[in-house]
């Protein structure tokens, strides 16, 4: 852990860089205490994702990042991977059958569970001046990290884990209210050290605005998992023959923003690529593609303002990344997984990342872990 008075950082294995740019956001006057940067740190649009960042009077968009309410849900099944044949194509198969991957990628249809969730999401604002289709984004995947999932533990047991956000009516909520944050600071002509710092002063009506998408934008990204988690467990009990038992469901954010109190203070705290590791609060820290992942317990770490690291953090750049590996580095790294073998797939590759025992070990005094999970199925969109 490295300290200043401003940002303090938990990573071993990060880019000067992204310091440099995690440095800038933590001169930022209304900074308080201080900005917390996890183990999985890396740069991102303005904010750092693996970033912590309470801010008092003020909330920057960027500093919760265009996947409002992206996060993880896992659930802990009755049965063991020796209950389970040992193809799991099929299995595979079935999922990207019963849920719509990849960017653009939606149903053509709501199934009943998704037109009640739908009508929860009832709000004071129109979705649909972002995105006419966001009922039908419900109940879908999306690309890059995100991820569909059957995993074993380190006593057999069979999970079923993914990681999804708000898909693509909130990444267009977000990217709404930054650019109306920099629109903002131009009228006023103040300066940052970084356009995309830009922010929005509580007490405005902008501000009211944001926050009130914002955490609707949150609510339909737990819903979108809830949904997608109950195909997946359809899918599975179809497979395994038999109904599935939820012997645990576990959920975290890991972008977005709450009021919380940190050093005497009441702050709007934005997890960016974090999670909310308060003592005793479950979370989930994934690894990358074929490597291991956790299911864990906060400590409540007060100077990493309760938080934990989200995942294992990207090392390369998606175009580095695909100049950089091959297809034959992938499937040596997939080896005993079931997956859909594509280069598609090249910029996700385990090495693209940091490795994620140094990711833990760096998060030691931030969660305990209760579970190690090893995927059997890997499910991703192109």
């Amino acid at each position: 852990m490295q300290i200043n008075e401003r940002l303090i950082n938990w990573a071993s294995l990060i880019e000067d860089e992204t310091l440099q740019q995690a440095e800038k956001a933590s001169r930022l006057p209304f900074i308080h205490p201080h900005i917390a940067l996890m183990p999985d740190a890396h740069l991102g649009k303005g904010a750092t994702v693996g970033s912590v960042i309470p801010t008092l009077g003020a909330l920057i968009p960027a500093a919760v990042g265009v996947d409002i309410g992206c996060g993880m849900a896992a659930v802990r099944t009755q049965y063991r991977v020796e209950d389970l044949p040992p193809n799991l194509t099929a299995l595979r198969t079935s999922i990207e059958q019963a849920i719509p991957l990849s960017a653009g990628g939606y149903n053509t249809r709501l199934t009943e569970s998704a037109r009640h969730r739908v009508e929860k999401l009832a709000t004071s604002f129109d979705p649909g001046r972002y995105a006419k289709n966001w009922q039908l984004q419900l109940g879908s995947l999306g690309s890059g990290n995100h991820f569909i999932e059957v995993c074993r533990d380190e006593k057999s047991r069979v999970w079923l884990f993914l990681h999804s956000g708000s898909r693509g009516v909130g990444n267009k909520i977000a990217s709404h209210h930054i650019q109306v944050a920099r629109n903002l600071m131009a009228q006023r002509r103040i300066d940052l050290p970084d356009p995309d710092l830009a922010y929005l002063d509580e007490g405005t009506d902008e501000f009211a605005a944001y926050l009130r998408e914002l955490r609707w934008a949150q609510d339909f990204a737990l819903a979108n998992r809830d949904e997608m988690m109950d195909r997946v467990v359809a899918c599975f009990a179809e497979f395994a023959g038999g109904p599935v038992e939820e012997v645990e469901r576990v959920q975290c954010h890991h972008n977005y923003t709450e009021q919380e109190t940190h050093f005497g203070k009441r702050v709007w705290l934005s997890r960016k690529g974090a999670i909310n590791a308060e003592k005793g609060v479950p979370g989930l820290i994934p690894g990358s593609m074929g490597d291991a992942s956790y299911v864990v317990v906060g400590k409540g770490n007060a100077m990493a303002l309760n938080s934990s690291p989200h995942g294992a953090g990207r090392a390369y750049s998606r175009t580095k990344a695909r100049k950089t590996f091959t297809r034959a580095q992938l499937r040596e790294a997939m080896k005993g997984i079931e997956y859909r073998d594509t280069d598609a797939f090249l910029d996700e590759i385990p090495h693209a990342y940091k490795p994620i025992d140094v990711v833990m070990r760096d998060a030691a005094d931030l969660v305990s872990i209760r579970h190690t999970l090893r995927q059997l199925v890997n499910v991703k969109g192109d």
